[in-house]
């Protein structure tokens, strides 16, 4: 239970805050989830299909007592209540939840591969998550390798005046 885990949050159809909102409330009330961090809100321009509405993008730092396999479970639950549809690859999406890096750990499975394959090239990943591992050595070295190699050119920008309540 040690290891933190971050996730990715992002959402670009309706209210956008309050759908990142009721993401980090439902992973609150999941007694084998505990949220130690949730970084400001971005808001980013899309990545891969660039026609459609900007995003809002957090990061959120965990620990679980859950297996991989199912905390996945768990973040598709609610991206369900979320009224996530999957209709394009790289589309519009009311919530999308990520598991981006988990402590040192590699996972490789067809449903789920830690550290996300493409967080590297995603300053929309990066940057939330960056701002939230500062006392995480593990992760946040990756992070900053990451970012100096500047492999994302897209825009992204910190919301002021605006943050996802976690309650600490």
């Amino acid at each position: 239970m040690d290891e933190r885990v971050y996730l990715s949050i992002g959402s670009n159809i309706g209210d956008r805050l309050a759908n990142l909102t009721q993401a980090v409330n439902l992973l609150k009330a999941d007694s084998a989830v505990q949220i130690n961090a949730v970084s400001s809100v971005y808001e980013t321009q899309p990545w891969g299909n660039l026609d459609q509405a900007n995003f809002y993008n957090i990061a959120v730092s965990i620990t679980t007592t859950l297996e991989p396999a199912a905390l996945l479970s768990v973040l598709h639950e609610i991206e369900q209540a979320g009224h996530r549809q999957r209709l394009q690859h790289w589309g519009p999406r009311t919530i999308d939840l990520d598991i981006v890096y988990w402590g040192k750990r590699q996972i490789n499975t067809p449903e789920l591969v830690v550290p996300h394959p493409r967080a590297q090239e995603r300053n929309f990943v990066l940057l939330p998550v960056q701002e939230i591992a500062g006392d995480d050595p593990e992760v946040k070295a990756q992070v900053d390798a990451a970012l100096r190699q500047k492999r994302d050119t897209s825009w992204i920008k910190k919301v002021e005046g605006i943050s996802i309540n976690d309650d600490k």
